[in-house]
């Protein structure tokens, strides 16, 4: 898992997700990141300490490559970059909404493919990462929808430096692709693009994304991976023991 726009300088959204690959195929999914990296720039990038998401027009399409080779699917909750916190907000020490939802997907996802699923996310700054475990066992440990996700999402995440994983760096790219060229304007998100990560990436996205058969109440629907959220603060899923309203 990765985040992109958090800071909200140059971005047009807060977008956090990931990637999920198999765990039979996370082996082969590294050793060939690792040459395609060595193919692209001819060494490895945490060598020099590059910044990755943007470096290479020959790294960015291999990797969506290999993400589809090796049954990968991506997950990502996107929130605008104009929201803001409300002075009064009375819930910062749980989950926002768009954090419920991207777990829930995620468990959604596992529980058709009768799967366990780890977290491994990019470490950032010591304290604020700190903050997010803290409200991560809020939600898994005092909810009761937290408490059934936990029984597929295991709810204590791993915490690497991106430099040092190719499936951090994998999740880097495509965060990024997804914040500059990936685009749901039924539901809302329809800010410009930058049209050369978008025509390089927007098929790849689509495609990749994870897609789950739902059917509730009698209902039959597809819930998607990617989750537009246009305000993460208020009517939050937390008010009512932690249940997503999806």
């Amino acid at each position: 898992m990765d985040e992109s726009g958090h800071d909200h300088k140059n971005m047009p959204y807060e977008v956090r997700g990931g990637v999920a690959i198999p765990d039979h195929q996370l082996w082969a999914f590294v050793q060939e990141m690792r040459q395609l990296e060595l193919n692209s720039f001819g060494d490895s990038l945490h060598t020099y300490g590059t910044a990755y998401g943007q470096a290479c027009l020959t790294m960015v399409r291999g990797i969506f490559r290999l993400l589809k080779q090796n049954n990968a699917v991506i997950f990502a909750t996107v929130v605008p970059d104009t929201c803001c916190k409300p002075d009064n907000f009375a819930f910062e020490d749980y989950l926002r909404k768009d954090h419920v939802y991207l777990f829930q997907r995620y468990y959604d996802y596992l529980e058709e493919q009768n799967q366990q699923g780890l977290l491994v996310m990019d470490e950032t700054e010591k304290t604020e990462d700190r903050r997010f475990v803290d409200r991560m066992y809020r939600y898994f440990s005092r909810t009761s929808s937290g408490n059934i996700r936990a029984s597929r999402v295991v709810p204590v995440p791993f915490f690497v430096s991106s430099d040092m994983s190719y499936p951090i760096q994998a999740a880097d790219c495509v965060i990024y692709c997804i914040n500059w060229g990936f685009r749901l304007p039924f539901m809302g998100m329809d800010k410009p693009v930058r049209q050369e990560v978008a025509n390089e990436s927007a098929t790849w996205i689509h495609g990749l994304q994870a897609k789950m058969d739902k059917l509730e109440e009698g209902r039959a629907f597809v819930e998607w991976g990617i989750k537009y959220v246009d305000d993460p603060f208020t009517g939050s899923s937390i008010k009512k023991g932690g249940k997503a309203h999806d």
